[in-house]
């Protein structure tokens, strides 16, 4: 049983303005967390929905849509609030009538998200561990990239698999014992990326200015968005052409380090809807392994 009461109670706390959800409508909101749009004559928000047990969930998405909203030329919904009621713990956002991305808002995500990768900190993670679907992803600072991204997303990842699928953990080791030689001279600057950059978690609202929401934010590489952008489709070639058009392509990316950064996604759904994600977590390793 969901507490609406308690849910509206919390919305007018923080807006300061009586709300009373008379209109609510279940919306889709992916696989992990049910959505409804809430509305009554004046005020429409989106909710977000799961246990109680995963309000620290929501509290690390919303800081991450704050981190977000530093960026210019896009637009990221505002948090409203967040918390427990009951059984539920719940994440209230600005309602954005989302649409498709035109191919002019697609031009224009490639160039914002080059400029939002701009924003960059002294050391790769963030302050706060979040959530990657609904795995856990740990974001402990770290000065190194090559560190960061063996220890807390590969390492990190495949632990949590082996008990599963030993034949991940076994080409793991191997990767991981390869991967100075993979990333070797690579620096990047730790730069704030989104961290989920696929398909379903942008769109654009009804003045065609490009959004970003379900974010797993972080500082890190760059190229870890446009690798994920790149694994599982929804972005047209102007993307790509606008976001490499204002920031160029590093050697080094296409054959080495897009696989590399993927495998961290495609380990995610192995970890999460095993299948042929298991199999082709193994081809990409394997094939990592025979650039050494």
């Amino acid at each position: 049983m969901i507490d609406w009461e308690g849910i509206d109670a919390a919305i007018a706390r923080t807006t300061g303005r009586r709300f009373a959800s008379g209109h609510r409508t279940r919306v889709g909101g992916g696989s992990i967390n049910s959505a409804y749009r809430l509305g009554d004559a004046r005020q429409r928000f989106f909710l977000k929905l799961n246990r109680a047990d995963r309000h620290a969930m929501f509290e690390a998405e919303a800081a991450g849509l704050a981190e977000l909203g530093q960026a210019v030329g896009l637009r990221v919904p505002r948090v409203v609030t967040h918390g427990t009621v009951g059984a539920h713990a719940f994440l209230v956002l600005e309602y954005i009538a989302l649409q498709p991305l035109a191919p002019a808002a697609m031009t224009r995500l490639g160039e914002a998200l080059a400029d939002m990768h701009g924003i960059v900190a002294a050391r790769y993670g963030w302050d706060r561990d979040n959530t990657i679907g609904s795995s856990a992803q740990p974001n402990a600072r770290h000065p190194h990239w090559l560190e960061f991204w063996r220890e807390n997303r590969l390492a990190a990842m495949l632990d949590a698999l082996a008990p599963i699928h030993p034949g991940l953990g076994r080409d793991g080791d191997a990767l991981l014992a390869v991967l100075d030689e993979l990333l070797a001279g690579h620096r990047p600057e730790p730069s704030l990326v989104h961290g989920d950059l696929w398909g379903g978690n942008v769109a654009m609202d009804e003045a065609g200015t490009p959004v970003l929401y379900d974010p797993a934010v972080y500082y890190g590489d760059r190229e870890t968005d446009l690798a994920m952008a790149e694994l599982f489709g929804g972005f047209s070639p102007l993307f790509f052409e606008a976001y490499w058009g204002a920031w160029p392509m590093s050697p080094g990316y296409r054959y080495v380090r897009r696989p590399l950064y993927q495998l961290y996604h495609l380990l995610n759904h192995a970890r999460l809807f095993g299948g042929h994600y298991v199999a082709e977590s193994r081809r990409v390793m394997q094939s990592l392994l025979a650039r050494v």
